[in-house]
């Protein structure tokens, strides 16, 4: 079954539906989402990637980010690949809102309408191994310094979104 996303303006109004890998190729703006759950510590929950992900395999990133279904609200999308990727569920609030665009190897580019959204849940996640390869949790200050030094291990969604993420997370708690 071929997995089509949402096209979209930069004002984040659907313009069409594409094949993803097609609209990947293509560079077009579609509708994506990032979660970022922390538990009660306040440490963020990052997964990593599938090594055989079709782009950014083995890079760690937030705890889940996907793309909502044509017709499917962005919340209820968030929450079901919460349940697909991480086998959790939690509580999510809608932070903030970004677009970007990162060329990523073999010609694919990633450019996206990116809707942010916080949880927080303590329940130990329960990986999808077709999605994700391992997790971790850090706290914000060591995963910033992580960030810097080692900038290759991670997503460049997650480099580009993290300072607003490091100033919206503590309202938080």
């Amino acid at each position: 079954m071929t997995e089509n996303v949402i096209l979209v303006d930069t004002q984040d109004k659907e313009i069409g539906t594409m094949p993803k890998l097609e609209a990947h190729l293509e560079g077009l703006l579609h509708r994506a989402f990032s979660i970022f759950i922390f538990n009660s510590q306040g440490e963020l929950l990052l997964q990593q990637r599938a090594l055989d992900k079709y782009h950014s395999g083995g890079k760690w990133t937030n705890t889940c980010c996907s793309h909502p279904r044509p017709g499917e609200d962005t919340l209820t999308a968030a929450n079901r690949r919460l349940r697909e990727e991480m086998g959790m569920n939690a509580e999510l609030s809608h932070a903030f809102s970004f677009t970007y665009q990162a060329d990523l190897l073999d010609g694919l580019t990633e450019n996206e309408f990116d809707h942010v959204y916080f949880g927080i849940s303590d329940d130990a996640p329960v990986m999808n191994p077709e999605e994700v390869a391992d997790y971790k949790y850090l706290d914000m200050s060591a995963l910033s310094n992580d960030i810097e030094n080692c900038p290759d291990d991670y997503t460049a969604w997650l480099k580009i979104c993290f300072n607003r993420v490091m100033d919206k997370y503590p309202q938080l708690f």
